[in-house]
């Protein structure tokens, strides 16, 4: 919660908050609301010393998006201790929600911060911040997204001050005033390594970036398939960043003077980001860097902000599209995966922007190919992420299918012939039940 500056030196003030780890998750009470940093930006040291103080309380409820430690809190054994309130699962702790020693809240990313503000108030919240600069301010890093707001809004401040996160700019400080309990403690930060792509990724990748052109804002999901896309774009002049997140592909456009953010309608000559998940390589591309600004989720995710930007190529993967295009990302059948996170919100964006494009991408099958991912309708249970309403472009290997402004006729035949050539026989019977016509491959 913001408090007033006081009169006294900000220095002194630091000092008189200094405490251990353990100290600190002494002053959290059971039955509190404890917010985490997301995903890489998590303190594991705080987390740490909360788990290994378990014994301190009951009924704690830990509230996160993804979750990139370890999650001890959603062992076995902590459900007297702690329960994790997840807006985006992960794989640290799908298996808790899924046994039910976990709960899911559906919210889209850029409405996470008015929960804090109303449906769910913050007790406490457990921050990892850069050391304070000459004025007392601490960066919040590599999670800045519901983190700074969060912070805001909690009456327990707790941080952890470490050297290892970098300075990140933009709306993206907090003052040692408003800070409660200092922990000193330089660890490293978590990162995510770039994923493996296979051909199957590459060639999605290589569609996907066929409909990128010079001068579009681009935001691009986690993953093979936006590394894949990526290594397409080497060619392409004059790129600019508005996305959640950036990863290190991002890192080499800009050393090849790709990414410039030159021609953007919004922020021109700065990426726009709400949080960083990546390698050290990331990390030290953004530490004091004024290209790159982070922002809070409800300003970089509001649809209103993104379509903003012209020309704004949202990029997004997905689980499951049916022939009407409805997209399912975070569940199979009635099991949770992930969450929304913030896939509608750039699809909605996408769409409102002047010249963008929205595009789902993914590979044709699952399961070694046994299952398509193109479906007459939705697996039973799923929950639909992406309207058919909102669907534009759909991508997989065997190519691009624009949905926008079509018929469900013609959506299911576009779709068909981007589908994995042993599964259009089985598409294609349905078709033909469900329109009352004949099934052809000819355009």
């Amino acid at each position: 919660m913001m408090r007033d500056k006081k009169d006294k030196p900000w220095k002194a003030e630091y000092r008189e908050k200094l405490v251990s780890a353990d100290e600190a998750v002494s002053h959290i009470r059971s039955g509190q609301r404890i917010v985490f940093s997301h995903a890489a930006g998590e303190s594991l040291v705080l987390s740490d010393a909360l788990v290994r103080n378990r014994a301190l309380f009951e009924n704690v409820e830990i509230v996160h998006m993804v979750a990139m430690g370890a999650a001890k809190y959603c062992e076995p054994g902590m459900e007297k201790h702690f329960r994790h309130n997840s807006f985006f699962l992960g794989a640290s702790t799908r298996k808790a929600a899924k046994e039910g020693r976990a709960d899911v809240t559906p919210v889209y990313f850029s409405e996470v911060p008015e929960l804090f503000r109303t449906t769910l108030p913050v007790d406490a919240v457990f921050l990892n911040l850069s050391p304070p600069d000459e004025h007392g301010y601490c960066s919040f890093g590599i999670s800045v997204d519901y983190s700074k707001p969060a912070a805001m809004e909690a009456e327990l401040v707790i941080a952890q001050i470490n050297p290892s996160m970098p300075r990140t700019l933009g709306d993206s400080f907090i003052h040692i005033s408003d800070i409660d309990y200092i922990v000193e403690a330089d660890t490293p930060l978590i990162e995510l390594p770039p994923a493996g792509i296979s051909e199957v990724e590459r060639a999605i990748g290589k569609n996907c970036a066929s409909l990128i052109e010079d001068g579009d804002t681009l935001q691009l999901g986690i993953g093979a398939i936006p590394d894949a896309v990526l290594g397409f774009l080497k060619e392409k002049k004059d790129l600019g960043i508005h996305s959640e997140m950036i990863s290190d592909g991002i890192v080499e456009l800009y050393e090849a003077g790709v990414i410039t953010n030159r021609r953007k309608s919004l922020h021109a000559g700065k990426s726009i980001v709400t949080f960083l998940m990546g390698t050290r390589k990331l990390y030290d591309f953004a530490d004091n860097n004024p290209a790159v600004e982070l922002h809070p989720v409800d300003y970089v995710n509001d649809p209103y902000v993104i379509a903003q930007n012209e020309r704004l190529v949202s990029v997004n993967s997905c689980v499951q599209v049916d022939l009407m295009g409805q997209v399912v990302s975070a569940s199979v059948g009635r099991r949770q995966i992930s969450g929304v996170g913030g896939q509608v919100d750039f699809v909605r964006g996408a769409n409102m922007s002047r010249g963008g494009k929205s595009i789902m991408a993914m590979p044709s099958t699952a399961a070694e190919g046994r299952i398509s991912k193109i479906v007459p309708v939705i697996g039973e249970g799923a929950a639909v992420t992406t309207s058919r309403y909102d669907a534009d472009y759909i991508v997989t290997e065997y190519g691009t299918a624009r949905l926008k402004g079509e018929t469900l006729r013609n959506r299911a035949r576009k779709l068909i012939r981007i589908a994995h050539p042993d599964f259009r026989r089985m598409l294609a019977e349905e078709y033909e039940k469900r329109f009352r016509e004949a099934w052809s491959d000819d355009e």
